[in-house]
């Protein structure tokens, strides 16, 4: 049961109130920034929750045991930090964010009402919806490992152990040409075989999407040079000059770790599977000699 602290217990006591609510969020890149739905900006614990952002919020429902609370906020893109471009490009996917009820005319009166994350961002120019996952949506979510054919790692990652900052496995590469913001013809590739960058990502080093990053569908070469085309268009326009690194990518199979990477020791996959036709198989009666020996006819 939650606990009222007594100054807000004395003001909710009262008859007459001033309360509004407060959201923190807080990025998975560590930018926090707080919005409130009060008519003026409010401070507490370091963080000013902006106000005009247009801040509204559904009704919480909660229940016992793991089901997942049900809650959303909608607001207006006001906010030079919370606009259609940032949402566009994930910044706040899975932020952590934290609603409270404070009295505004006091704020050291308030109570924390719901710790969770960002799920699903629906927006238009003009506003914006998002729903607010509970602590318990983490429980939906599968964990482990998968016995499967294809890699588990991230390439590059501690369990995958390969080097993507070695120059066989990263380019660094001029716009040419962009079409649609999402296809580009670079120069800087050259050398490398076709494909070796599809599955891979693209890292914006210039230009307005500095430091963002983007997954590459393809890779081919090009009379001009390199042709290479991202799953997403990244948020911001795309001009001839931009830099990019593009770094290899890897379609989880051992062969590929083992010709491309020459990291076959650390493949985390199991390529040695039963297939289907050997898991149906049957033994059948037959003319020849059932000595026991194996399939193929060796020891």
């Amino acid at each position: 049961m939650r606990t009222l602290p007594a100054g807000l217990r004395a003001h909710l006591d009262s008859g007459t109130t001033a309360l509004c609510h407060c959201w923190r969020l807080e990025t998975a890149a560590g930018e926090v920034m707080g919005f409130t739905d009060h008519d003026r900006s409010l401070s507490f614990d370091g963080v000013t929750f902006e106000a005009g952002a247009g801040f509204t919020a559904t009704e919480i429902e909660s229940a016992l045991g793991f089901s997942v609370d049900n809650l959303e906020a909608s607001g207006a893109l006001t906010s030079e930090r919370l606009n259609e471009a940032r949402l566009l490009a994930g910044d706040f996917d899975n932020a952590a964010i934290e609603v409270w009820l404070v009295n505004w005319q006091e704020v050291s009166q308030r109570i924390l009402l719901r710790r969770g994350n960002l799920g699903e961002v629906t927006h238009g120019t003009l506003g914006f919806t998002a729903e607010l996952r509970g602590l318990a949506h983490a429980l939906n979510q599968p964990r482990g490992r998968i016995y499967q054919f294809g890699c588990d790692a991230r390439l590059g990652d501690a369990r995958c152990t390969v080097d993507l900052e070695a120059s066989d496995f990263n380019a660094v590469v001029s716009v040419l040409q962009a079409e649609e913001n999402r296809r580009f013809t670079v120069t800087g590739a050259e050398g490398y075989d076709e494909a070796w960058f599809a599955r891979g990502t693209a890292e914006f080093t210039s230009g307005a999407n500095l430091d963002r990053k983007g997954e590459i569908k393809f890779h081919r070469d090009v009379a001009a040079g390199s042709m290479i085309e991202l799953w997403q268009p990244p948020p911001f326009q795309v001009i001839g000059g931009v830099q990019m690194i593009l770094r290899a990518g890897c379609d989880k199979q051992f062969q590929t770790c083992k010709a491309k990477f020459d990291n076959q020791v650390n493949f985390r996959g199991f390529p040695h599977i039963p297939g289907d036709d050997f898991v149906l198989s049957f033994a059948t009666r037959s003319d020849g000699n059932n000595d026991g020996e194996s399939r193929n006819g060796t020891d």
